[in-house]
């Protein structure tokens, strides 16, 4: 089965509300829709997160598929190896590996799809089988004020939702309110995990983990600069709540030099920071043989790479039950069902041959205008 040809077409599609993280606010997912067309007439479906300008990605993804045409599709691992030598290391780049996982991510993924619907089987057949039934999602909390935060937290918790998860990063005096008011709100009972996104040196980190340990949290998600695993493992050995590595980790090596420091108890991936859905599970992997369980992490991104990731996620005895979902963001999807919306927090897992999931055309050209009107 040879790839025919591939299209890659740049979509925005808005959010409900903003997004307000540790960083900024987000208005919607910009992502790079990726098809792959076979000899066989079968076409897959990816996504890349197209930050932080969808039409320069677009020009690197194109760039990439342009060497897999006239190519087997059942070869991708070594279809990503030879793209990442060709674009990011045999033209004095030397080595771009995080930057390489965003734009191959999407290809990669097409490829899974494509593979899937050839052989009648859900992607996580062909990553070794489904270990799981269900898949756990957290409730992310949202709102501009802790009060909001914790409002929308208790109607998690009151959905049945296990897991509550809200960002930080505000600020001391915002962040202790924002954990304060969502304890008070969903009881002792749920677990609770917050975000700073990188916000805090590790002396910060140890005065906040001081001022936050009354409040039982779960563990504490990537709190200080992720290009320092040192940081981070400085932070572990002192802390008496759990500690996640996100951003620290994007590639194998990564992982293996993490846990070698013991510097997380958990860590959180994805297929756009890890390049795919092999890499996805290669980092799984070392993480279950150092007794670590994984988390699936979330981006800006469509039901395309929450079925992706559901589907490695399946296959991965070491998955967490307290997942991220971002899907509740979106306006619309482009997708049509499998139904995604967790209920009190569970997904089952996706049966669908592929990814699981049929296209919406008409949502894909809503999206391509919106991104077409918001270039001027």
């Amino acid at each position: 089965m040879k790839i025919r040809s591939i299209t890659t077409t740049p979509l925005h599609v808005p959010y409900k509300t903003p997004f307000h993280w540790a960083r900024g606010v987000i208005e919607g997912a910009d992502v790079l829709l990726v098809e792959i067309e076979t000899d066989t007439g079968i076409s897959g479906f990816g996504e890349c997160i197209s930050a932080p300008d969808g039409m320069a990605l677009k020009a690197l993804v194109d760039q990439a598929g342009a060497l897999l045409i006239g190519r087997n599709a059942f070869h991708t691992r070594a279809l990503m190896h030879e793209a990442y030598t060709a674009l990011f290391r045999a033209q004095a780049v030397c080595s771009a590996p995080r930057f390489a996982g965003q734009v191959l991510a999407g290809l990669e993924m097409a490829l899974w799809d494509v593979l899937g619907k050839s052989t009648g089987q859900s992607v996580h057949a062909l990553l070794g089988g489904a270990v799981h039934g269900q898949i756990g999602y957290h409730g992310f909390a949202m709102g501009a004020t802790p009060d909001e935060v914790a409002t929308d937290a208790k109607s998690f918790a009151d959905r049945g939702f296990e897991v509550i998860y809200l960002k930080a990063g505000f600020g001391m005096a915002r962040d202790l309110a924002s954990v304060r008011a969502v304890r008070k709100a969903i009881g002792p009972d749920p677990r609770l995990r917050i975000d700073p996104n990188e916000s805090w040196s590790p002396l910060e980190a140890k005065q906040m983990i001081a001022r936050l340990a009354p409040y039982d949290l779960e563990f504490i998600e990537q709190p200080t600069q992720c290009e320092s695993i040192s940081a981070l493992a400085q932070v572990r050995a002192a802390s008496p709540v759990g500690i996640a590595a996100d951003q620290s980790v994007f590639t194998p090596n990564e992982a293996f030099a993490l846990l070698q420091a013991q510097a997380a108890d958990l860590i959180v991936i994805g297929p756009h920071e890890c390049g795919g859905l092999a890499h996805m599970t290669d980092i799984a992997r070392l993480a279950q043989l150092a007794g670590v369980n994984i988390c699936i992490h979330g981006l800006y991104e469509t039901g395309i790479t929450t079925c992706a990731a559901h589907m490695a996620a399946a296959a991965c005895p070491n998955l967490d039950d307290g997942n991220q979902h971002m899907l509740k963001f979106l306006e619309w999807d482009i997708i049509d069902p499998p139904d995604l919306m967790p209920k009190a927090g569970k997904v089952p897992v996706l049966n669908g041959p592929g990814l699981g999931f049929e296209l919406n055309t008409d949502n894909v050209a809503r999206a391509a205008a919106r991104f077409q009107a918001r270039q001027g």
